[in-house]
């Protein structure tokens, strides 16, 4: 388990101002960060194409020929189409789900901003943050972070298993059972440090393999910007002033669209590639 730098935080009421400012839970921009920011911007994770080599949206829509737009969706742009059979005889039937999409390659990761992509946007961040110190929210779903629920076992040359497992034993079980940060349909565990420790997040499976984890919330402590990655979702968002949200879509390397507060992010919120 890594959280390199970054301190436990047992006073949750530093993240008290999010909630009333939320206006619901589900696909909305303002239904993951705070209203009343003066822009948004929606960065995009990246996909990858056959080779496994990133890609953006829009280079997705340039060889599917949908259309790129601020609220476009993984869905429609892909082509995927859910299909859905009857398996088995009564009453014993069941359905049987799976899907078929015109893109080869691999779609976004959903609730986690890859590595490079997140370090660019820490980049512009870092730039609109007069106070290092930031709280980050880490959903306090992901399995890996409590003791014994996930582990990758070490194993011998004759197949039998190792001594030891090679991936550490989570969290403190004080830490993991102790105060969260409650928003609507979604609980966080707390933390605080700098801007960039919010990098080293991630379950620390061998001392050399970190697999990182984005924070699902992160602000400075004047609240000047809010950083959101709501775990369903294969976006990011980010809530701040117009030079921010300016500042992040000049930046290279990054794929971002200006949003609205109440830009609706799912399926049906993009109307052009229905």
């Amino acid at each position: 388990m890594s959280f390199e730098g970054l301190r436990h935080v047992t006073d949750v009421a530093a993240g008290n101002w999010i909630a009333p400012r939320l206006r619901g839970f589900g696909g909305r921009v303002n239904y993951v960060l705070p209203d009343g920011f003066a822009a948004y911007a929606r960065v995009l994770h990246p996909a990858e194409d056959e080779p496994g080599q990133a890609v953006t949206w829009a280079e997705v829509c340039r060889r599917t020929g949908r259309t790129a737009h601020p609220l476009m969706q993984w869905n429609s742009i892909a082509g995927v189409v859910r299909h859905v059979s009857t398996e088995g005889r009564w009453p014993h039937r069941y359905e049987v789900g799976s899907e078929t999409s015109e893109w080869p390659g691999s779609p976004p990761r959903a609730g986690n901003l890859p590595p490079d992509t997140f370090a660019a946007v820490l980049d512009v961040l870092a730039g609109f943050t007069a106070v290092d110190d930031c709280y980050h929210a880490v959903w306090n779903g992901w399995g890996w972070l409590r003791p014994g629920a996930w582990s990758l076992l070490s194993f011998s040359d004759d197949g039998s298993p190792g001594p030891e497992p090679l991936a550490p034993a989570g969290l403190p079980a004080d830490v993991v059972s102790g105060p969260t940060l409650t928003l609507p349909g979604r609980e966080y565990l707390l933390l605080s440090g700098p801007l960039r420790t919010a990098l080293r997040i991630g379950h620390q499976v061998t001392e050399e393999w970190l697999d990182p984890q984005s924070p699902s919330l992160l602000w400075p402590v004047d609240r000047s910007w809010c950083l959101g990655t709501e775990i369903d979702f294969d976006s990011t968002l980010v809530g701040g002033s117009q030079e921010l949200v300016d500042a992040l879509l000049q930046a290279p390397g990054l794929e971002v669209w200006a949003v609205k507060a109440a830009g609706d992010l799912t399926l049906d919120g993009d109307t052009v590639n229905r």
